[in-house]
C-alpha cells in the first residue's frame, strides 16, 4: 500500500507536457489495451486539473488480452520502447514492462506496467477502454498501490451507493480533500 498522504502537499499538479505524451502513447494503443490503475481514474473522470494526489500518472497500467499480447509488442517495438526487467520477471508470465524515454523540454520517461488478462472494462467518451470501477477496485493492494488517491476514495463512495464512477463530475470534484 502507498504510504498516507502528506495533506501539505495537497494541490501539487503533473507535469501538462508529461501528461500529454502519457496520453499521447495510451491513444496510440487504445485498440488493444484495456487501462488500470491511475490513468482508468484519469479517463474516467471529467476534465479536471491534474493534481498528484488524484491519481497517479508515474506509469501506465494495461491489460491485453493473452492471444493479442504479441500484436502489443510488435507496436511497441515499432514505437521505440524497450523490455526492461523487473523484480517480478520469472515470478509470472502475465507481467511486462517496456519503457522508451520521449524527448523534448525535458526528456519524459515512459513505463508501461503491461499485464496479460481480460478484464471487464468500460467505454470512456474518449474512446479509451478502462476497467470497469467494481473490477479496478479489488487490484488495489494487489497490482496498483496508490488506494489513497482521491480517485479511488471516490470512486469507491460512488460503487457503494450503487452509482458507475465512469464520466461522473463527482470523479473530478477534489474539494473535501483540499480542505482537509
Amino acid at each position: 500500500m502507498a504510504a498516507p498522504h502528506n495533506i501539505k502537499r495537497y494541490g501539487e499538479t503533473w507535469n501538462a507536457d508529461e501528461i500529454a505524451i502519457l496520453a499521447g502513447e495510451i491513444d496510440a494503443l487504445k485498440e488493444l489495451v484495456i487501462v488500470s490503475g491511475g490513468w482508468a481514474w484519469h479517463f474516467m473522470s471529467p476534465p479536471h486539473v491534474e493534481l498528484k494526489h488524484a491519481h497517479d500518472h508515474k506509469d501506465v497500467d494495461l491489460f491485453v488480452a493473452p492471444e493479442r499480447m504479441w500484436e502489443l509488442m510488435a507496436i511497441l517495438t515499432e514505437r521505440g520502447y524497450d523490455k526492461t526487467w523487473t523484480r517480478f520477471d520469472g515470478q509470472s508470465d502475465d507481467f511486462h514492462r517496456y519503457t522508451k524515454t520521449v524527448d523534448g523540454a525535458k526528456p519524459v520517461k515512459v513505463i508501461l506496467d503491461v499485464f496479460t488478462g481480460d478484464l471487464p472494462h468500460a467505454d470512456t467518451p474518449s474512446g479509451v477502454k478502462v476497467v470497469q470501477a467494481e473490477a479496478l477496485l479489488p487490484l488495489y493492494g494487489v497490482k496498483h498501490s496508490s488506494d489513497q488517491c482521491f480517485s479511488v476514495q471516490i470512486a469507491r463512495k460512488l460503487v457503494a451507493r450503487g452509482i458507475d464512477p465512469n464520466s461522473r463530475p463527482e470523479m473530478a470534484d477534489f474539494g473535501e480533500f483540499l480542505r482537509g
